[in-house]
């Protein structure tokens, strides 16, 4: 398989990041008209919502072994398919059962391409030694953005989900069919390495994760945690707590939602010149101080400043963990992956505990903690160093030709 440019893998890898976001941001826009149709209440949409994420962590077992044996290029474009799959099947599924099943199916899938398409990432910027995971992370967002304007649109024409999710289906399908050429390809199976032969038939063995990788997950928990928070009690805690207006209330989330996606359009200029490990620290800290003195000096104003403190810190904190992840194999990932979407699923959830029994303030002051603890992780990662442009450029060629390839 000829080995693609760096720009053509890099949109052809972009184009399954914004694959993810618009899948998601599809069915989930139209969670209303689910609720509606299957005569659901807030706990069972509560649930359903959980499944999803319940699938998406207990899938690191399958998503292990799936990487091994197909490789990051196959594995993102077979999960791609079965999302779309999923997809129509929750048009028409005709009960709650059903729909918790589709959801659960969803979440596995879900689970496959976050570590297929951040381990293409991962191994696009190890082959041509140049930055881009930010920029891939930053298309997710867009993703979502697609599937809100999209799902305004079709909705002003017809209500029908099945119509709805037939237009998106159709989207979907072109995004992995145009990236399938552009994607990187896969190594050959590994020889030796990471096993043992036993009568004369090789067995891997297995291994529990090391305790770098662990560090890793937590990192990765934290930030996913902070993330998730956000965005799910920004909006309330400017409501209850600070006593926004209804107009100025959701501008919370708005906040965090932009500055996150501004600064993952420039961070890669900012690993390339600080490297991963300076900006992922100083990002995380910059959170959680900014946070911090919001939450102790109240009002409109400090709060949204805050909230975009915790935009532009946490938005490098996932991309820089996937990457440095990656470069401890395809278990390292799945793992790691895996800790990110448990702390995505149950971070809401205990911030909720947490302003249950303290008060909102005491909740948010936990994402800070959180967005600190990232600081406290991020010391001891062993991070990549990257050169910087300015003082040690590289060969002016267009684009490195012998890249390596990743299982």
């Amino acid at each position: 398989m000829p080995t693609p440019s760096f720009s053509r893998a890099k949109w052809s890898i972009a184009a399954l990041f914004c694959f993810l976001g618009f899948q998601y941001g599809t069915w989930v826009s139209r969670l209303p008209a689910l609720k509606t149709r299957l005569d659901l209440g807030a706990g069972e949409v509560g649930l359903l919502l959980m499944a999803c994420g319940a699938g998406a962590a207990a899938a690191f077992p399958l998503v292990a072994v799936l990487m091994r044996r197909l490789g990051s290029r196959t594995l993102s474009l077979a999960s791609a398919l079965a999302l779309i799959v999923v997809l129509a099947a929750l048009s028409v599924v005709p009960n709650y059962p059903l729909a918790l099943l589709a959801v659960c199916a969803d979440g596995v899938a879900v689970g496959c391409l976050n570590v297929a398409m951040n381990a293409q990432g991962a191994a696009l910027e190890s082959s041509y030694d140049r930055t881009a995971m930010s920029q891939l992370h930053a298309t997710f967002s867009a993703g979502l953005l697609t599937a809100a304007l999209l799902t305004s649109a079709v909705t002003s024409l017809t209500q029908s989900v099945p119509a709805h999710f037939a237009v998106a289906g159709a989207v979907l399908l072109l995004l992995p069919v145009c990236a399938r050429r552009g994607l990187l390809p896969d190594a050959p199976a590994p020889t030796e390495t990471a096993s043992t032969k036993t009568d004369g038939q090789r067995t891997r063995r297995w291994s529990l994760p090391s305790g770098l990788t662990l560090l890793m997950g937590a990192a990765m928990t934290f930030g996913t945690i902070t993330e998730g928070a956000m965005n799910d009690w920004s909006t309330l805690y400017l409501k209850d707590t600070v006593k926004a207006s209804s107009t100025v209330a959701p501008l919370g989330i708005a906040v965090v939602s932009a500055t996150m996606l501004l600064a993952r359009a420039c961070a890669d200029r900012w690993r390339d010149r600080w490297g991963d490990g300076p900006v992922v620290r100083a990002g995380s800290a910059l959170a959680a101080v900014g946070l911090g003195l919001a939450l102790l000096t109240g009002g409109v104003p400090a709060t949204l400043l805050g909230f975009a403190c915790v935009g532009l810190g946490a938005a490098a904190i996932t991309p820089c963990v996937y990457v440095a992840a990656a470069e401890r194999g395809s278990d390292a990932l799945s793992l790691v992956a895996a800790m990110g979407t448990t702390g995505l699923l149950a971070g809401p959830a205990l911030i909720g505990f947490v302003a249950t029994a303290g008060g909102l303030t005491l909740g948010m002051a936990t994402v800070a903690a959180s967005a600190l603890a990232v600081t406290a992780t991020a010391i001891w990662i062993p991070w990549n160093i990257r050169r910087s442009p300015e003082r040690d450029p590289l060969p002016t060629t267009p684009d490195h030709e012998d890249v390596t390839t990743l299982r």
